[in-house]
């Protein structure tokens, strides 16, 4: 959740205090939009807290996938292992 009055700033005021928003962003792991003429123009976040959202995604994105699988399987899309690795080993001239 945003606070606006400690997560919008300018980015002439971050320029300026540079090191105390770097403290902040370690200790409230949130971000910070960075304005520039009254727009949102940037946003800027710790490492560690940046990290967990790239995790966060990831995951989200594999449970997408599994979902999808899923719901192609149940709609008796797909087909069988055994059919694919055949034809995926003539293809490619794989032999055992």
């Amino acid at each position: 959740m945003i606070d606006i009055t400690k997560d919008i700033q300018s980015l002439t005021t971050f320029r300026r205090r540079s090191g105390e928003f770097m403290k902040q962003l370690k200790k409230s792991k949130r971000a910070v939009v960075l304005t520039v003429k009254g727009k949102a123009a940037a946003v800027v976040q710790d490492a560690e807290a940046y990290q967990r959202l790239l995790d966060i995604a990831a995951r989200a994105d594999s449970f997408e996938g599994i979902r999808q699988g899923l719901a192609q399987a149940k709609a008796g899309q797909g087909r069988d292992a055994e059919d694919f690795f055949a034809e995926f080993e003539a293809r490619h001239d794989i032999s055992d």
